[in-house]
């Protein structure tokens, strides 16, 4: 017995030792679905470095963290979020901004509005009853369906378009809608239609930042924050990560206006 004990344990040792991978979990916001998994992958290829990437709407993932999930990392869509974890004591620090977002007019091959940013043609279609379905993300908890709102009731067409709203529960879901056949057009994030994958899916614009809030998107590590966690945090500063940002769409903190 002895003798095969002993043999076991020289044969383990012969095999290539493989440490447990150090994982992060991570929440962001759902405009960042596909920047964020590039950027993932980045880090993953430069250091090795596992993550666990949660989406949803700013306000149910920071009502989470509230709640006690053991989110590392939060990016939120919208500094607000991130100053009430901080105000809860449930930070690190007060965080930084990483990004600003863009508002975009996404329109289903079958729409029957035009690609107009001004969205003057959207206000006449709706007071004339043509719109029956039309997109966007909650404003009660996704920040891109509160720019949505901001940027209707800008061009006064809040009243009108409110009756057809089909209401995403983030803003992923409310572009999902407008080239699904669920709505005839909507207004999401941009960085979720600039991406070649979604070529042939639909038409957009981008939505003139004056009609709205800008969208300052904040992240700052959680209090439960583990060493990936940090490591990823530094690398989202870096110049690499600002490259994979801007290819999706987002304006880097210092282009913003």
């Amino acid at each position: 017995m002895r003798l095969l004990s002993a043999f076991l344990v020289g044969l383990l040792c012969l095999l290539p030792f493989r440490p447990a991978t150090a994982q992060a979990l991570v929440a962001a916001a759902s405009d960042l679905q596909f920047a964020l998994n590039a950027l993932a992958e980045a880090f993953r290829d430069e250091g090795g470095h596992e993550l666990r990437l949660v989406f949803g709407s700013s306000g149910n993932l920071s009502r989470q963290i509230e709640k006690g999930a053991p989110f590392e990392l939060f990016l939120s869509a919208d500094e607000s979020y991130v100053e009430r974890l901080v105000e809860a004591g449930l930070t690190r620090d007060e965080g930084v901004i990483y990004a600003q977002g863009h508002l975009a007019l996404l329109l289903p091959p079958s729409s029957p509005l035009e690609l107009d940013a001004s969205l003057a043609d959207l206000k006449e279609e709706a007071e004339a009853g043509r719109i029956t379905r039309f997109a966007i993300a909650n404003p009660e908890h996704a920040p891109y369906g509160r720019a949505a709102q901001q940027a209707l009731e800008a061009v006064s067409a809040w009243k009108a378009v409110q009756p057809a709203l089909v209401l995403g529960e983030n803003v992923s879901q409310a572009a999902q809608f407008a080239v699904s056949g669920a709505a005839q057009g909507g207004l999401v994030a941009y960085s979720l239609v600039a991406v070649p994958t979604f070529e042939g899916r639909g038409q957009h614009v981008i939505i003139p930042p004056e009609g709205y809030d800008p969208l300052r998107q904040k992240m700052v590590l959680t209090r439960q924050a583990g060493p990936v966690a940090e490591a990823f945090y530094d690398y989202l500063r870096s110049s690499e990560a600002g490259e994979i940002f801007g290819r999706y769409g987002f304006a880097l903190p210092e282009e913003a206006p």
